[in-house]
């Protein structure tokens, strides 16, 4: 079984207000394929509440950055309360979205990808040793590596969701 590093705990952001749900999707997955990391959809569940729609969804992008290891990702993004709403923004008529936004990022480097090294315990321990004394700055390197994505990808999430806040 491979060997999951946590590296980010539930980095989080929070958002109310005016936004475009397709357009987020968008921002979010057109980050992914523009950094080349492959891209699973866990779940994509959708409620109608008499207050409005709830949206769940759990993205769950990699890379392989390695023969033996991979960064990855858990994006949980919650939309609470969704409406549908008409806005006016410079004489044209604009459908937006009207509610709450939650995500959730947790990060993390992924040892053994192809879960080779961990089915004997000689190569299991010879893996275990390996990581600690021969292989640690590459465990370092995308551990940064894994950080600055992240750190990124809820940068870019946060610039579009402030961007639409300073528009109305």
């Amino acid at each position: 079984m491979s060997e999951k590093f946590l590296i980010i705990d539930h980095l989080k952001l929070g958002y109310k207000g005016l936004f475009n749900a397709a357009e987020l999707y968008n921002v979010i997955a057109s980050w992914f394929f523009g950094k080349g990391w492959d891209w699973k959809e866990a779940v994509n569940m959708e409620r109608v509440t008499p207050e409005g729609i709830q949206i769940h969804q759990v993205h769950e992008p990699w890379k392989s950055v390695s023969d033996y290891y991979k960064i990855y990702m858990r994006i949980t993004l919650n939309m609470i309360d969704v409406k549908e709403v008409e806005v006016e923004f410079e004489g044209k008529t604009l459908r937006l979205n009207q509610g709450e936004v939650r995500m959730t990022i947790d990060g993390y480097v992924v040892a053994d990808r192809n879960n080779f090294w961990t089915e004997q315990p000689f190569l299991w321990f010879f893996t275990i040793i390996s990581q600690k004394y021969f292989f640690k700055n590459h465990f370092q390197k995308f551990e940064a590596w894994i950080k600055g994505d992240v750190e990124d990808l809820h940068d870019r999430v946060k610039n579009y969701l402030n961007t639409l806040t300073l528009m109305f």
